[in-house]
């Protein structure tokens, strides 16, 4: 088999409800549908889930055009799609960086040889470890009563612990997590994630304000700016609450680094951070090597983005053990829950089924997504063109 074909079609998804957090509001998902084609007849496909660069730079503009340029002509086209492992070592070698544009490439690569073997990728990745992933409930910036209600409901449809993001008025998300701790009652799991908004001083005194009022949260998600690993260390001999990297803990150097100076309490991963599943898996060995527990997010995505994460979580034992967040088609369809299947609004037709807080793997080969051809047609972008990229 040999990959002969490859699309890059970008999508824009109109979002319920805006993702809002203190560095930006979010109103449509600004994706990248990738198809690896084969001349067997399969197709590989993968979703970027959003591309706001706040995040780690990349844009849907970038993503299309390093595949395009580069990825797909010097290293898919003519190449055995099974060759997973030989195609990220060449990405690495080929492309700095642009880890979310490898990530798509990764989840395509494994969707063609989980289609042509007839498995999930789940079985790619060595079976399932468990049948279902607990999942806790992101809630965006908002007042502290429409924080209470919402996080109550999601705490009543099964979800573990809560997420919050703080926003822009720094003084009123310190009176709104004391708020919401108010509210709730002292049962409810809490977290904030100030994605790396905050300098020293801010982070420290909010913890401590919090410590005082017995807000008691879970964890905090990166309180500093990704490069200041000696302020994430620093604050964690300093303060008595939990202090986890994601916006650090990119590579596996990185990941070193924090070990070594033991800044966090816990990391989290992102496939699109990681550049991929090949990549996600060393990501996690490192992480159990270090005895760091693991959450996996997402991107703000369709259940097409969500799939990969999935078949990850219910395959690895180290993380399969902790309250994971891959929620990213609950954002689309403002809800709790998804059956799987049937979906309108989305890029996807089924992806990942969500119940009573928990997340279950698609049980089709590769994927197990089918891509809602329709709604991408009539949601194609015309501010950056469909490129197709053949031998």
């Amino acid at each position: 088999m040999r990959i002969t074909r490859v699309e890059l079609i970008p999508v824009h998804t109109p979002l319920k409800r805006p993702i809002i957090i203190a560095t930006t509001h979010i109103h449509r998902l600004d994706q990248i549908i990738l198809k690896i084609h084969t001349d067997a007849g399969i197709t590989g496909i993968a979703d970027s889930g959003d591309t706001s660069a706040f995040y780690h730079g990349e844009t849907d503009h970038s993503i299309s055009g390093v595949i395009a340029a580069q990825i797909a002509p010097r290293i898919l086209i003519g190449e055995d799609p099974f060759n997973i492992e030989k195609i990220v070592a060449r990405m690495d070698m080929i492309v700095r960086d642009n880890f979310h544009a490898k990530s798509m490439v990764d989840a395509a690569l494994h969707d063609i040889k989980g289609k042509a073997l007839g498995v999930p990728v789940y079985q790619l990745l060595g079976g399932k470890t468990v049948d279902a992933i607990d999942c806790g409930y992101v809630l965006m910036a908002a007042p502290a009563q429409q924080l209470i209600g919402e996080a109550q409901k999601a705490l009543d449809a099964g979800f573990k612990v809560i997420k919050f993001k703080p926003s822009m008025d720094y003084e009123q998300s310190i009176r709104t997590m004391i708020e919401v701790r108010e509210g709730l009652g002292d049962d409810a799991r809490l977290m904030i994630d100030i994605n790396g908004m905050w300098h020293y001083d801010q982070a420290y005194k909010a913890l401590r304000r919090w410590e005082a009022a017995n807000v008691n949260l879970e964890l905090i998600e990166q309180p500093l700016p990704y490069w200041d690993i000696d302020g994430m260390a620093r604050l964690r001999q300093n303060t008595g609450t939990p202090v986890w990297a994601d916006e650090s803990a990119r590579e596996l150097h990185n990941i070193k680094e924090i070990i070594d100076r033991k800044a966090a309490d816990g990391l989290f991963i992102k496939v699109q951070k990681a550049g991929g599943l090949v990549r996600a898996q060393r990501w996690l060995t490192l992480a159990r090597l270090s005895g760091l527990p693991v959450m996996c997010g997402c991107m703000p995505g369709s259940s097409l983005e969500a799939a990969p994460t999935a078949h990850l979580l219910v395959a690895n034992h180290w993380a399969s053990q902790f309250v994971q967040e891959n929620c990213g088609p609950l954002s689309i369809h403002d809800a709790y829950e998804l059956s799987g299947e049937g979906f309108t609004g989305e890029v996807a037709l089924n992806g990942p089924r969500y119940e009573n807080g928990r997340m279950f793997a698609p049980e089709g080969p590769g994927l197990g997504v089918d891509l809602n051809e329709d709604f991408v047609r009539e949601h194609t972008a015309t501010d950056l063109e469909t490129r197709v990229i053949a031998a």
